[in-house]
């Protein structure tokens, strides 16, 4: 079974709460997940664009960078008491109100 956005986000709290500082401060925060996009953007690189790894370099797995990406955001989230599922959900309503007719449909 799939966990839902909010079964993630409390996953992460039960496991940062068991340190004394559970979260990185709000910057340090930012600055890993500039970290994880990096690393995600040169996986999508290598895969896809002109950049090729170097000899001997190993390439992470997309999955695996996805997913570093994914625990920073909650990361954040949680520190920041945001609902990542309720600002999901206003998401696809602008998606669906506010920009229904913005691109081009099949």
């Amino acid at each position: 079974m799939e966990k839902t956005i909010s079964q993630m986000q409390k996953d992460v709290d039960n496991w940062a709460q068991q340190f004394e500082k559970p979260y990185f401060s709000p910057l340090s925060m930012v600055a890993t997940m500039t970290e994880e996009c990096g690393e995600v953007a040169r996986v999508m690189n290598y895969l896809y664009g002109d950049k090729k790894k170097k000899d001997g370099e190993t390439l992470k797995d997309l999955e695996d960078e996805l997913a570093d990406l994914l625990f920073t955001i909650i990361c954040i989230a949680n520190d920041q008491n945001i609902s990542l599922s309720e600002a999901h959900e206003r998401k696809l309503e602008k998606l669906y109100n506010r920009d229904n007719n913005r691109y081009k449909r099949k």
